[in-house]
């Protein structure tokens, strides 16, 4: 899970981070704090966040003006602003805000907030993608594999395919915790959409039959029998 709290005041930015690692202790989750809301936009377009925890009242763009933003860019992303004037709530239902939090942040209010985004959130995960010049969100569940094709990647989902200019050795990077393996120098593919596999093959959900490199064929066993042994609990 990815986390990102905005607030021009250090001391709140710091102790909504300790809390949250406290909090999240036993969870995978990454947080990153921003003092101005344009080092949080830039960030969100290269890659989103899951929560964002946003202080409403900043000085180089407003907390409303930011939720906004984000917003435009994913509906899937929850927002909970952080404030001292309530009277602000009304503004938040044009972005959907999730909750309002007071500062300093109650516990047990934030632990709310945490266990109700898990709930919902799941084990879904989302990338952001830039194709024609449009930025799309693609959830990796609906992943099957990507292939490399000289600079750029092509992404084959079970809702169609998208072809970006970009180093599949990042996706990899990225998806690392997420069932995806690196069988081939050319293809990343989801453990989950494996029908089968032999030697040096593997075939996937949507037919295609990959390639799996010797070196890689040891690995991919062991990380398909692991994956299926964490997916049963």
């Amino acid at each position: 899970m990815r986390i990102a709290i905005c607030d021009d005041e250090e001391r709140y930015r710091i102790e909504l981070k300790t809390t949250l690692e406290k909090l999240l202790i036993n969870a995978d989750y990454n947080i990153d704090t921003f003092d101005d809301g344009n080092k949080l936009s830039v960030s969100f377009a290269e890659s989103p966040y899951d929560i964002v925890f946003l202080d409403i009242e900043m000085p180089a763009v407003d907390g409303i003006t930011l939720a906004k933003r984000i917003r435009a860019r994913s509906e899937n992303v929850f927002i909970v602003f952080l404030t001292s004037h309530i009277e602000y709530a009304l503004e938040g239902y044009e972005v959907n805000a999730l909750r309002y939090l007071t500062k300093p942040v109650d516990i047990i209010k934030l632990k709310e907030v945490i266990k109700y985004v898990q709930d919902k959130r799941g084990n879904s995960k989302q990338i952001i993608i830039k194709e024609d010049g449009e930025e799309i969100l693609i959830d990796i569940a609906t992943v099957i594999y990507m292939e490399s094709e000289n600079q750029n990647v092509r992404i084959v989902t079970t809702d169609g395919e998208h072809t970006i200019r970009y180093n599949i050795g990042d996706f990899e990077e990225k998806l690392k915790h997420d069932g995806f393996f690196r069988i081939h120098r050319g293809y990343l593919i989801s453990l989950s959409k494996i029908k089968s596999f032999s030697k040096g093959d593997v075939l996937m959900e949507d037919g295609t039959m990959l390639p799996v490199s010797r070196s890689n064929q040891k690995a991919l066993k062991e990380a398909l029998y692991s994956f299926v042994e964490e997916s049963a609990f």
